[in-house]
C-alpha cells in the first residue's frame, strides 16, 4: 500500500467515525456563540436601558400632575379651621388637592435632552454590533487554530508513517546483515520522536477545541468537529488602503457609536446652556377639605359632601424664573459639558486613527503573506523532492540514516510552515473582506 493510499484510507476512516457527529461550519459557530454569549446579552441590557431613557425624555414633555390627601386628628389646644379661634376640643380633618404644571420654555433643555438620549440609544445599538463582531473574530481565530493543529496532526501522521516504514526497512536490513544495529537504534529514535510530536500536536488540538467551545459557550460539550474543507485562498486579492478605509469608516460599529456619542455630547452641552436662560411655566391646582368643627346653626356637623363642594378652591397661574447668580454654577456646568464634547470628538479621532492603522497593517500583511505563501509552496515542493531522492539513496546505502532523517525533518518543517502561512493569509483575507463590507458574518 502506497503512502498516499494509506493517508487517504485514514482520512476516510476518520470521516466515517465522525459521520454521526455534528459538523460545525464557521458561520454556525459564530451564530451559536452570539446567541449564547453572556457579554452580548449584557450589552443588550444596556441598550434596553438607554431606550427606556430615550422614551422617558419624550414623556418629560407631558404636564406634571400630582394629587395628595391627608387625614389628621388634633388634640389639646389648636386653632379651629372655621373660626380661627383656639379650642381644646378633639377633632379631625382631611384635605384633598390636585396640582399640575407645564413647562413652556426652559432654554430648549428638554428638546436637546431628547436628541441627546436618542443619540445615546443609537450608540448602544452599535455597541451590541461591536460586541458581536469582536466575538465573531475571536470565534474565527479559535476556528482557524483548530484547522492549524488538525493540519499539524495530519502532517505528523504522514511523518510517522515514513518513520515507521524506514524503521521496518532498517529492521529487515539488520536481520539480513546489510545494516548495523546502530542504524536500527537511530531509526527507532526518529520513530519515537515522531510519536512524541504527534502526542504534543494532539494535545494542542484538544486545547484549541476547548478555546472554541468556551467562546461559543457550548455547555456540556467536550469535543467539536468542524468542517474539513475551506474555501481556497486567493493569491490575487486586490485591495487599496483608501477604498478599504472608506468602506470600513462607514459601518464599523465602534466608530459609528463614537459618532453618536459626539452628537449626544453636543446636545447635552446645548441642554446645559438652557440653565442660563429664563424659564416660563404654567401651573394650576384644585383643592378641598373637610373639618369636623364645621357645624350648622343647630350644632350639627356639616355633611362631607356639602363641605367637599363648599370648600373647593382653584387656582391657575404662570411662573417666570430668571437666573441671576448661583455661584456661577450654571456657567461651570456649561464649561464642563463643553469639555466633555471636545473629549468625545477627540475620542472619535482616536477611533478613526486606530481603524486606519489597523487597516494599514492588514493591507501590508496581505502583501507579505501572499509572497510568503507562494515561497512556502515552492519550498514544500523542493523539500519533498529532496526527501524523495534521499529516501532512494538511503535504500541503496548511499547515505546514512542521519542524512535521511534530516531530509525528512526539513520536509516536515516546510509542510508546517506552509500550513501556518496559508491559514494566516486566510484569516487576513477574511478580515479584509469584512472591512470591505462583505457579509462575512451573518450579523444584523
Amino acid at each position: 500500500m502506497t503512502l498516499k493510499l494509506k493517508i487517504t484510507t485514514l482520512v476516510l476512516l476518520a470521516s466515517f467515525i465522525g459521520a454521526a457527529q455534528e459538523v460545525w461550519t464557521l458561520e454556525e459557530c459564530v451564530d451559536y456563540a452570539i446567541e449564547h454569549n453572556l457579554q452580548v446579552k449584557n450589552t443588550s441590557y444596556n441598550n434596553e436601558s438607554s431606550r427606556e431613557s430615550y422614551r422617558q425624555s419624550i414623556r418629560d414633555l407631558l404636564p406634571s400632575v400630582s394629587g395628595s390627601t391627608d387625614y389628621s386628628i388634633r388634640y389639646g389646644r389648636s386653632a379651629d379651621p372655621q373660626t380661627n379661634d383656639f379650642v381644646n376640643t378633639e377633632f379631625f380633618s382631611n384635605n384633598y388637592s390636585l396640582n399640575a404644571s407645564l413647562d413652556l420654555f426652559r432654554g430648549f433643555q428638554k428638546l436637546n435632552s431628547i436628541r441627546a438620549s436618542k443619540f445615546i440609544y443609537k450608540a448602544t445599538q452599535e455597541d451590541i454590533l461591536q460586541e458581536k463582531f469582536l466575538l465573531a473574530f475571536r470565534v474565527m481565530s479559535a476556528f482557524y487554530d483548530i484547522k492549524f493543529f488538525e493540519g499539524l496532526v495530519a502532517n505528523t501522521l504522514e511523518q510517522l508513517e515514513i518513520s515507521q516504514a524506514n524503521y521496518d526497512l532498517v529492521e529487515k536490513q539488520v536481520e539480513l546483515g546489510l545494516m548495523a544495529g546502530a542504524d536500527l537504534y537511530e531509526a527507532e529514535s526518529n520513530l519515537l520522536g515522531d510519536k512524541f510530536l504527534l502526542t504534543q500536536n494532539k494535545n494542542q488540538l484538544t486545547n484549541a477545541k476547548l478555546v472554541l467551545l468556551q467562546e461559543m459557550n457550548l455547555i456540556g460539550a467536550t469535543d467539536i468537529k468542524i468542517q474539513e474543507s475551506l474555501e481556497e485562498t486567493s493569491l490575487n486579492q486586490q485591495v487599496t488602503l483608501d477604498s478599504l478605509y472608506r468602506s470600513a469608516r462607514g459601518f464599523v460599529p465602534l466608530v459609528k457609536a463614537q459618532e453618536y456619542r459626539v452628537s449626544a455630547a453636543k446636545k447635552q452641552m446645548q441642554a446645559t446652556r438652557g440653565d442660563l436662560f429664563p424659564s416660563l411655566s404654567l401651573f394650576a391646582g384644585y383643592g378641598t377639605s373637610y373639618f369636623e368643627t364645621n357645624v350648622d346653626e343647630n350644632g350639627n356637623v356639616i355633611p362631607f359632601k356639602t363641605q367637599f363642594n363648599d370648600n373647593q378652591s382653584k387656582f391657575v397661574g404662570a411662573q417666570l424664573n430668571i437666573p441671576i447668580s448661583n455661584g456661577w454654577a450654571n456657567h461651570s456646568r456649561v464649561k464642563q459639558q463643553k469639555i466633555a464634547y471636545l473629549q468625545a470628538k477627540n475620542n472619535l479621532e482616536i477611533q478613526e486613527q486606530e481603524l486606519f492603522q489597523l487597516l494599514q497593517q492588514l493591507v501590508q500583511d496581505n502583501s507579505a503573506l501572499v509572497a510568503e505563501y507562494e515561497q512556502s509552496l515552492k519550498k514544500v515542493e523542493a523539500q519533498e523532492l529532496a526527501f524523495t531522492i534521499a529516501q532512494k539513496r538511503y535504500e541503496k546505502g548511499l547515505i546514512n540514516a542521519l542524512e535521511l532523517f534530516q531530509a525528512k525533518n526539513l520536509f516536515g518543517v516546510a509542510q508546517n510552515e506552509n500550513l501556518q502561512v496559508g491559514l494566516r493569509l486566510k484569516v487576513n483575507q477574511t478580515t479584509i473582506d469584512f472591512y470591505s463590507g462583505l457579509p462575512i458574518f451573518n450579523i444584523n
